[in-house]
This record gives structure tokens, C-alpha cells and sequence, in this order.
């Protein structure tokens, strides 16, 4: 079942250049859905229309049968995390997760079994007391995540909740994140614009590019699929080939040179693109091979990344540091035909 429903929304803070245009995002109860893309693309603005922190100049944001495109943020009963945590350094951890809840004016025998319920979910109880100023990094977004969810929202939603943290933290907090909202069974969103972290918690990735979902789809399907260039190139691929469809599965480049490509597209004219890592140096024509010339060799730790200059332009190669080619020597490139991707 649908829970979030996101029809045809348009956000414009001048009345001439929409932020949002004409997006729409289902999301189903109890996914974990990631927004993705660089600064400016609308990511957060999307969830802050779902929040109810902005207005939509046009379109509707459903929540199951209800309609609150115009509900006021009090009345949504959303939990919300943001980058900076906002905890209030006043208050303890007890009393910012109990915040929430006396806003609510629930019991305070109630208030009392909920938070230290909630506090232990998040490993925290052994430091209701502390303020903020005493809590390491993680410790804080723990807290601010326990006071998001102890209200019991409809919703959790997560601005770059990670983004303060160095990265070691990164890596374990994702993780609990993860298990948190699979533990809890919480529909929630989440902003990010590192690939990598939304794509090891996600159960599906809306990539965004200038106000428009560009793709939504699993993260499997966007890191090994792209559907658009851009998409292609956010995610990792940074060869492009024109190509021209000669007869089912065979395709030639501007320059002549025939490729086998498995695809069931049926454009006659296309862009293909290939990820460094899928394309091997070969000492032998294997199909879908081309002689380049190393141009520029860069040391990446476990492999060297080759700019290698071909017949269909320079293409950058990424290869295991067994063997280290020299600028100026000249190489076999295969490209299987498996891993080239027709956007």
C-alpha cells in the first residue's frame, strides 16, 4: 500500500523558476526511501513539502487517504531529524526525547515508560542524564533520532542527518539507522547527496536532477542501470559512446568500429556508457576490443586509473596494480558486452 503520495508537485519561491516541477513519488509503508542528487536539486525541498516547512505552488501530497497539502506542521505528526541535530542544550537527553511528548500533554507516567523504552532502543539510557555539550557526535544523532520517534509519526524524516559526522561514525550510524527502521517498521525518508551511504540503507533511490526525478528505482537497478545520462554519470560512469544500431544486437561507433551490445532498447541511435572498473586491459581481440595509448596513469591505492586515447575518444580505464602500464604505451581495451549500458 501507498503511503506517500506525491502528485504532480511544483514548488517556485519567485514565481518564474521552479525548485520542484511537476514531481511525483509513491512510496510504500514501511520502505526506506532515499532522495538523491547534488546541491540544488530539489532533494530537500521535496521533503520539507512533505514536512509541511513549504507550500507547493501547485499539486497534492497524499498520506494514505488524506489529503495534507495544506495540513500545518503541528497537525502531521512527523518525526524529523535534521543535520544539526537541533537538540535543545538546555535539556538533558531524557528531557529533549520527552519534549515531544509533553508538547502532546501525555501523562507523565506515560511520557516516562515511552522515552525510557525509546532511550533504550537507541543504546542511550545510560546517559539520560547528560546534556548535549556532553555527547560525542553519534550520541547526539541517537538522541535526536529517539525524540523524532518517541511521538509514535506517521513518518520519519531525515535531512543529511549524517553529514556532521567524520567517517568512520558515518559507516556504523547508517548501519543502525537501518536496523532502527526495520526494527520499527517506519516509512521514512531520507535526503543525501552521498551516493554510497544511500545506496547501502535504501530500499529505493529517487534520483533527482534540477527539480525532476530523473529515476526511482531500486538501488541495485540505478547503480548497475542507469536510465539518463545524468543519472549515469552521478553514479559512477564516466565513459560515453554514440552509437548506431546496425542489426539486433550489433551496433557501430562514428568512427566504424562494430560493438555487441545485449540490450532490449529499440532506438536506431543511442548513448552508450561503460563503468572503468567493467572495462579490462586484454592482451588479445576478444570482441568489443579497441587499441588505445595511455595518456595519463593515476595511482587510486588498489588499481591505477588509465585516460586512455581511442578511436572513439579518451576513455578512463581503472585496472589492478599487478601490472602498471607507462604513459605512451599502447594497449588492448575490451568492453564486455554485458556491461555496456544503453541509456
Amino acid at each position: 500500500m501507498d503511503l506517500i503520495n506525491l502528485e504532480n508537485i511544483c514548488v517556485s519561491y519567485d514565481k518564474k523558476t521552479n525548485i520542484l516541477e511537476n514531481l511525483n513519488l509513491k512510496i510504500k509503508e514501511g520502505e526506506l526511501v532515499s532522495l538523491l542528487g547534488p546541491s540544488g536539486c530539489g532533494k530537500t525541498t521535496t521533503l520539507r513539502v512533505v514536512a509541511g516547512f513549504i507550500e507547493p505552488t501547485s499539486g497534492k501530497f497524499m498520506l494514505g487517504d488524506e489529503d495534507y497539502t495544506n495540513i500545518p506542521v503541528h497537525n502531521r505528526n512527523f518525526g524529523l531529524v535534521f543535520q544539526s541535530y537541533a537538540l535543545f542544550p538546555h535539556l538533558t537527553v531524557y528531557e529533549n526525547v520527552a519534549f515531544g511528548l509533553k508538547m502532546k500533554k501525555v501523562q507523565k507516567d506515560e511520557i516516562d515508560k515511552k522515552v525510557n523504552e525509546m532511550l533504550e532502543v537507541v543504546d542511550m539510557s545510560h546517559l539520560a542524564k547528560r546534556y548535549p555539550k556532553e555527547l560525542s557526535g553519534g550520541q547526539r544523532q541517537r538522541v535526536a533520532i529517539a525524540r523524532a520517534l518517541v511521538i509514535e509519526p506517521k513518518l520519519l524524516l531525515l535531512d543529511e542527518p549524517l553529514s556532521n559526522l567524520d567517517a568512520k561514525l558515518r559507516l556504523k550510524m547508517r548501519v543502525e539507522i537501518r536496523k532502527l527502521q526495520q526494527k520499527l517498521g517506519i516509512t521514512t525518508l531520507f535526503v543525501t547527496h552521498d551516493q554510497e551511504e544511500c545506496f547501502s540503507i535504501s530500499d529505493k533511490v529517487a534520483v533527482l536532477n534540477k527539480g525532476v526525478i530523473e529515476q526511482f528505482d531500486t538501488p541495485e537497478n540505478i547503480y548497475s542501470n542507469p536510465s539518463t545520462e545524468f543519472v549515469a554519470r552521478f553514479v559512477g560512469f564516466e565513459n560515453f559512446i554514440e552509437l548506431t544500431k546496425q542489426s539486433n544486437d550489433t551496433y557501430t561507433s562514428e568512427s566504424g568500429l562494430k560493438f555487441i551490445v545485449k540490450t532490449n532498447k529499440e532506438k536506431d541511435k543511442v548513448k552508450a556508457t561503460i563503468r572503468p572498473d567493467n572495462i579490462k586491459i586484454v592482451d588479445k581481440d576478444l570482441g568489443n576490443t579497441i587499441e588505445g595509448v595511455v595518456e595519463i596513469r593515476t595511482f587510486l591505492g588498489k588499481e591505477y586509473q588509465y585516460d586512455v586515447k581511442t578511436e572513439l575518444g579518451n576513455l578512463i580505464v581503472n585496472s589492478e596494480s599487478d601490472f602498471i602500464y607507462e604513459k605512451g604505451e599502447t594497449i588492448k581495451l575490451h568492453l564486455p558486452s554485458d556491461k555496456i549500458v544503453i541509456l
